[in-house]
């Protein structure tokens, strides 16, 4: 089934301590979700609807087999019913996100997640039935009935994964447990965004702080060297004061995803997180040793921070200021998507066009507000409209770059399913970070070309350095302590608050150069990992880095006017699920399988730092 709100970014932007009220902001900067259902009524009325018919899916029960025309009336009624199911939950969560203080938005997500763990369950025996069936068999009837094309991948994919399918008794029974997954998660959130005490800290220049997630994002690169160092002390010193409780929740996470993964007959949680888009645990693996290869590039990069900003020892506080001071350039939203637009010309006007109508309609709510979700996300779920985007713009560069990454989510919604029936439409978590990341390449790229100033294009080629810092060996850090901590409980031993902290620690000086005196990294850091949400994705923080590289290399063959390269892409972009990801990329231009793509990222990080020390000299 679709996730609505698959495409979660690891962004705080809002400040909690200036936020308007959201009846402020102009209805034209508010996203418009009668576009969805024209009232609320008019929703709930769906839902009740939904919940009476789809006990209807029951009727085709034992049927599957019959013949060619019973299997497609089958699928096109369980199809049917997950678009509508995509549209009421992207609904309910879009309403509870434009105000996550006012309880009843939660509600309504409650209440529609509650229907589709009972859809789940009417609908757990269609795949036994298919595997029943038999590959041959259902050949034949792809052959026999046309209308059957549009479900062959889905067809075969339930064929190649039939050894971790149970029986209908058992799969509806796994599907009941949808009620209690991500309950970890859920408590995490709701613990971080709302109850969570903060302390409050006073800057040098007097200015009194709630030191909260959104503030600690916006603080943490002020240049006052002083000012940083409290904001991180004072900020990690709370998360440590909670180290239990999250060690708690993260462990029964982990727990969560051994559980469906050895119920399923996997050898390991990362195979079974992978299998579901058929994507070798080889791809993991060998990003982890390619990355372990390169890390005295990023060593480098360390080094030539530490010299741009003067400092006689760098520290983990210290990654996160401007390498320029005082390049403060401001992009009000109107101004930052004009630049995004200019961006993406070298895709014509088949990409331009549509962009530009997005932009220019009420597809996102764009600025922070009271209560209102952190961070920023796409959801392109709403097959049949448009995708909705959610933004916290503060006419900033780092907000000019955040409209460039959710809107090339958008378009490769937008474009996906326009292209593909809704079977394919979807597609894969490990492709979707490439067209977002494809865009900010370029968006820097027109940033440098326009602009003249050599602070400037200092501060552009650092951004990009800082891009492939944390895009790349910061989740590829990530995912090596995920792959770590996965494994002590499938050794079956415990996870606490303590060990957690000593396994990132490790890391995070193993990755920084710590102990060659590259970073320093202080011991009460080991605690970031409960800052880290997606730890609770089960294995989702490796496709940020796979996304970056393949964006990278697929950017640099558009930038450089490979013949076809646009078109490639463009052909990317439409492709859905109609494959899977590994050759949907691999006809793109990326194959992920070998090295290539992330040998070139690093000579892009490489080059970028020879165009900075250039500029110095």
């Amino acid at each position: 089934m679709r996730h609505p709100e698959k495409l979660k970014e690891d962004l705080t932007l809002s400040d909690k301590n200036s936020v308007p009220a959201r009846h402020t902001v102009p209805e034209s900067r508010k996203w418009d979700l009668s576009d969805i259902y024209p009232t609320e009524t008019a929703f709930l009325a769906t839902r009740d609807k939904f919940s009476r018919e789809i006990g209807h899916l029951s009727d085709f029960r034992g049927k599957l087999a019959g013949s060619s025309k019973e299997l497609r009336q089958a699928l096109d009624s369980y199809f049917d019913m997950m678009k509508t199911y995509s549209r009421l939950s992207s609904y309910a969560s879009l309403t509870a996100d434009q105000n996550m203080k006012d309880p009843h938005g939660e509600h309504l997500r409650k209440e529609t997640r509650q229907l589709g763990v009972k859809f789940s369950e009417i609908a757990s025996y269609i795949i036994p039935e298919i595997i029943a069936i038999g590959e041959d068999a259902l050949h034949g009837f792809l052959v026999e009935d046309s209308g059957l094309q549009s479900y062959r991948m889905y067809l075969d994919d339930i064929i190649r994964t039939a050894r971790h399918t149970l029986s209908e008794k058992e799969e509806l029974i796994l599907s009941r447990t949808g009620m209690l997954a991500g309950v970890a998660g859920g408590a995490y959130g709701i613990f971080t965004n709302s109850d969570m005490v903060f302390p409050t800290v006073t800057l040098s220049n007097g200015t009194e702080l709630e030191l909260n997630q959104a503030n600690y994002g916006k603080y943490r690169g002020m240049e006052n060297r002083l000012d940083r160092e409290l904001v991180f002390h004072e900020f990690w010193k709370t998360f440590n004061h909670y180290e239990n409780t999250f060690g708690a929740l993260l462990y029964a996470s982990v727990q969560q995803d051994w559980f469906y993964a050895v119920t399923r007959n996997y050898e390991s949680s990362v195979e079974a997180a992978l299998d579901a888009d058929n994507i070798p645990t080889s791809v993991y693996t060998g990003l982890l040793e390619n990355i372990h290869a390169h890390l005295p590039a990023l060593h480098r990069y360390l080094a030539l921070r530490k010299r741009m900003m003067e400092l006689d020892t760098l520290k983990y506080s210290d990654l996160y200021p401007s390498l320029v001071p005082g390049v403060d350039v401001e992009y009000p939203f109107d101004t930052a998507c004009r630049h995004v637009l200019d961006a993406v010309a070298p895709l014509g006007d088949k990409y331009v066009a549509p962009l530009q109508k997005a932009l220019g309609s009420r597809w996102t709510d764009v600025f922070p507000t009271d209560g209102k979700r952190s961070g920023a996300y796409s959801n392109g779920a709403c097959y049949d409209v448009h995708p909705f985007v959610l933004l916290n713009h503060n006419d900033d560069y780092e907000s000019l770059s955040t409209i460039a990454h959710e809107f090339g989510h958008a378009m490769h919604s937008w474009f996906s399913n326009r292209n593909q029936p809704y079977p394919t439409s979807d597609y894969s978590i490990f492709v979707a970070e490439v067209a977002s990341t494809f865009n900010e390449n370029l968006l820097n790229q027109h940033l440098l070309a326009v602009s003249g100033n050599r602070d400037m294009k200092l501060f552009l080629l650092g951004h990009a350095l800082e891009r492939i810092r944390t895009t790349i060996f910061r989740q590829a850090m990530f995912a090596e302590f995920e792959l770590k901590i996965h494994s002590v409980v499938e050794g079956q031993n415990a996870l606490t608050g303590e060990i957690l902290t000593e396994t990132y620690l490790d890391l995070a000086r193993k990755y920084y150069g710590h102990k060659e005196g590259i970073c320093q990294v202080d011991e009460l850091y080991g605690v970031e990992w409960a800052f880290i949400p997606h730890f609770y994705y089960n294995f989702y923080v490796y496709q940020y880095a796979t996304g970056m590289v393949a964006a990278t290399a697929l950017s640099e063959k558009v930038i450089s006017g490979e013949t076809g390269a646009i078109e490639r892409y463009l052909e990317f972009l439409k492709s859905g699920c109609s494959d899977y990801p590994i050759p949907i990329l691999r006809k793109a231009g990326a194959d992920l399988e070998t090295s290539e793509p992330l040998d070139l990222t690093m000579q892009v990080f490489h080059r970028t730092m020879d165009q900075i020390e250039a500029l110095l000299e």
